[in-house]
């Protein structure tokens, strides 16, 4: 039996696990979302940024990756996951049923927000979301690289996300030109 986890944000990018296929799949009941201070891997405690999540919402689907895992690693991969999805407690594990492009659904391992955790920040506007991903810095690098490569990832797999698009254009009209 195959093991899939479902990628809408730096999944799609960094998986950290070896991938035997991806497929373009739909998670309904969920929207993608800016909507989790990050204070490890894209902010610090004293100047968080900003990491997606799945928000639970009524009719909301959100288009990602399903990626199996390639068979073996299983155990190993989830391991991993835990490690760097869990790391405060902010997501909650899941396994949901996606469904794939061609109409098959499958159960994928899926983090989703806890809504009642401190790092969930409901309602913030794309402009404020805006002005936390051009400043903040984390052990895992700019926050603006982190939105620029899922930005880039899902409109290669013709998933663009209108808010991360207009983000995208947004933070880029706010970061300080690079000398050179």
């Amino acid at each position: 039996m195959t093991m899939w986890v479902f990628g809408y944000g730096s999944l799609l990018w960094r998986p950290g696990f070896p991938v035997a296929a991806r497929e373009v799949a739909r998670l309904a009941g969920y929207r993608r979302s800016f909507c989790m201070r990050s204070i490890h891997y894209r902010g610090t405690t004293d100047d968080p940024g900003l990491v997606l999540a799945l928000e639970a919402a009524a009719g909301a689907e959100c288009r990602g990756m399903a990626l199996a895992v390639a068979q073996g690693h299983e155990a190993a991969t989830l391991d991993m996951l835990r490690e760097r999805e869990l790391i405060s407690s902010a997501y909650l594990e899941r396994d949901l049923d996606v469904t794939l492009a061609d109409g098959r659904e499958v159960r994928a391992v899926t983090y989703v927000i806890d809504p009642d955790h401190q790092q969930y920040c409901r309602d913030l506007t794309l402009e404020e979301q805006a002005h936390i991903i051009a400043r903040a810095v984390g052990k895992s690098g700019p926050n603006t690289e982190y939105l620029f490569n899922t930005a880039s990832h899902l409109a290669e797999a013709g998933l663009s996300d209108p808010d991360l698009d207009w983000l995208s254009e947004r933070v880029r009209l706010l970061i300080p030109a690079q000398p050179g």
